[in-house]
């Protein structure tokens, strides 16, 4: 039952909202069949398989809310979880921030479902497995991957009659590959809606090729360097960034985007003019939710391209809908996915026009330093390579960095073809004057 028809679950929300003697109801129904296999030391280690479905019913009376959740849908079983919502809405105190919620809306048709994914079967996921695991075997070295596959859909409606529906699948891969010394260690990671893309042989390859070169790593100065960030690399400190571009927050003098004095940023140009970043649910490498998705309540804005950053200069921050209506301003919703627009060059081109620098292929142990300037601290993993005279010379010892995507962007020397990572495209990057602050021992 992981996953209803558009029909099913539009009778399943009608019912719920029958029932309703709130002044306002929204209902949330999604559902999702996820599948995974985990493989260590080129042997399966467990593999599973789980269905369900849930409904969160939302009852407000005046400005107190009450939610109540169920995974059961006969019709006592929802007339209970109705009137659950409700007493719990008429015992909450006052939300001051609560906005009357939404009619009817017009949401876009996205293209983030594939049958290939969810058609997905054991026998399948042991068959790419068995492709990473069968050339690790022959090159005698050590892989552990997990891979984990999901079909579903997400259904919302209100009292005020706003309906949406979509279907969704996602496959998530990572292949860490081992020396048999444990000195070399190569790491790769890929997410897709479409499991026909996912070749766990060639990527496997990538992972173990890194593993092999990366042995025998060499210390060198912690500094200032040139790097060369994989997409994997810079994923995690560009999502940072994008999850930070709150107007609230901006207004309230708590972001990097908040301006001495008062207000915020919009408008002003933070970031190398060669920096372009939009959001896009109709895009076809990323596509996404085609409406605003809550923890459990019904928001229902629909999604929309914006461009969030452009040759520069910051053109948009996401309000949520009561901050938007004290300002005065339209409510934009946070992206589910963004796109940073890059150039045509494969890694391999930015490691020859590198004179002298390091190759990153991922950080890992993300922390803050300063949230108002995005500061982050970390650590580099999985493969760090000296580049020399526009090729890899030597792997060396593992760093710990201190560094903000702000200034990191304002430091790109070079971008590559973006690639999806964690559900975002991202570039390549050669960044100038990056820090390094100290060695680690860890592979």
């Amino acid at each position: 039952m992981g996953i209803l028809s558009q029909q099913e679950a539009k009778k399943i929300i009608d019912k719920v909202l029958s029932f309703s003697k709130a002044d306002e109801m929204s209902v949330s129904l999604s559902g999702e069949n996820v599948g995974n296999i985990r493989y260590a030391r080129n042997a399966v280690s467990t593999s599973g398989d789980s269905r369900n479905v849930s409904l969160a019913v939302t009852a407000v009376f005046g400005k107190r809310t009450g939610t109540a959740t169920i995974n059961e849908f006969d019709e006592e079983s929802i007339k209970k979880t109705v009137a659950r919502a409700e007493e719990l809405a008429k015992l909450a105190p006052e939300n001051p921030e609560y906005v009357s919620m939404l009619g009817p809306q017009n949401y876009p048709e996205t293209k983030s479902y594939a049958d290939s994914t969810a058609n997905i079967d054991p026998d399948k996921r042991a068959q790419i497995a068995l492709d990473s695991i069968d050339l690790c075997r022959k090159k005698s070295v050590v892989a552990a991957g997990y891979l984990e596959d999901s079909a579903g859909f997400k259904a919302i409606g209100n009292s005020k009659g706003l309906f949406g529906y979509y279907k969704t699948t996602s496959v998530d891969y990572s292949i860490t590959v081992r020396t048999e010394d444990a000195k070399g260690s190569g790491y790769v990671v890929r997410d897709f809606n479409d499991v026909s893309k996912l070749n766990s042989a060639s990527l496997t390859q990538t992972a173990l090729q890194k593993a092999m070169a990366s042995t025998a790593a060499q210390a060198i100065e912690p500094g200032r360097y040139t790097v060369i960030l994989e997409p994997t690399a810079a994923a995690e400190l560009m999502r940072n960034m994008m999850s930070n571009m709150d107007a609230r927050s901006a207004d309230e003098g708590r972001s990097f985007l908040s301006k001495k004095g008062g207000g915020n940023r919009l408008g002003e140009k933070l970031f190398d003019e060669r920096i372009t970043i939009y959001s896009d649910p109709m895009n076809a490498d990323i596509p996404g939710s085609p409406f605003v998705i809550g923890d459990n309540t019904v928001d229902g804005r629909a999604q929309e391209k914006v461009v969030w950053i452009e040759k520069g200069v910051v053109k948009n921050m996401f309000y949520s809908r009561f901050w938007a209506e004290k300002k005065g301003v339209k409510a934009i919703a946070a992206p589910s996915g963004f796109i940073f627009e890059g150039g045509t060059e494969s890694i391999a081109d930015l490691i020859k026009s590198t004179q002298k620098g390091i190759l990153v292929t991922r950080f890992w142990y993300i922390r803050d330093v300063d949230r108002q300037t995005l500061l982050y601290t970390g650590l580099t993993r999985d493969g760090t390579f000296y580049i020399e005279d526009g090729k890899i010379k030597f792997p060396v010892k593992n760093f710990r960095f201190n560094e903000s995507p702000i200034v990191m962007l304002n430091n790109i020397e070079a971008m590559g073809k973006p690639m999806r990572s964690g559900g975002n495209m991202i570039p390549p990057m050669k960044i100038r004057d990056f820090t390094f602050t100290s060695l680690s021992d860890a592979v």
